[in-house]
């Protein structure tokens, strides 16, 4: 009996391929990004609003709001939030995302100057609503009396829960409270400071209060 031939390459077809290591690699990493950057193009599509002069994405839903005094124009996922809907398509970071569930009052905006915890809000519910964030409060330059007393009496530490503090003390101006700081307390109990500067946030609230 003769001895076997050895085994020569598979083939496919009618003709024989050879792929290294170093090419099969090079190529599945370049399919890898591509279908990377393919899968965060369509999440993007269904979280963040439309850029201008884009053809209508299928399930966004139109929607003004009247932000700061400035009216936007956008097309958003029936799902985003008010919070982030200001936060990533309006770009307006000063209202902070804390417990995402409605208990710190980190995220605090006005509608229609009423406070509401923008986390617990959908941006299409607020469509011609007039919004207000911490930024249209006031300016470095021209602060807000409620953003000068913070700052007068210190009423912050690591400062993330300030904006929405601002925004509850701003609307407690104009909500029946009583003049005593039990009675302060009482309307800011929504928004908690986990540094412990409520003593500081009531006399700035009380101070605004007795010059207005």
């Amino acid at each position: 009996m003769s001895e076997r031939k050895s085994e020569e390459p598979c083939a496919v077809g009618a003709h024989t391929s050879t792929v290294s290591r170093r090419s099969f690699l090079v190529t599945a990493g370049t399919a890898g990004i591509v279908g990377a950057v393919d899968a965060a193009e369509v999440m993007g599509q269904s979280q963040y609003a439309d850029p201008p002069g884009t053809v209508d994405r299928r399930g966004t839903v139109a929607v003004v709001l009247r932000i700061n005094g400035k009216e936007h124009r956008l097309r958003v996922d029936p799902r985003t939030t008010l919070l982030d809907c200001l936060r990533e398509t309006v770009a307006l970071t000063g209202t902070k995302k804390g417990c995402d569930h409605g208990q710190c009052g980190a995220c605090t905006v006005h509608v229609n100057g009423r406070r509401v915890n923008s986390c617990l809000s959908f941006a299409v519910m607020h469509d011609g609503d007039s919004i207000t964030t911490v930024e249209g409060l006031g300016t470095p330059a021209a602060q807000h009396p409620m953003q000068a007393a913070f700052v007068a009496c210190d009423a912050y530490q690591c400062g993330y829960c300030t904006s929405g503090q601002i925004m509850s003390a701003v609307a407690l101006l104009k909500e029946p409270c009583g003049p005593n700081d039990a009675d302060v307390k009482e309307l800011m109990s929504g928004n908690i400071c986990r540094c412990g500067a409520y003593q500081n946030i009531v006399a700035a609230i009380q101070q605004v209060r007795r010059t207005a």
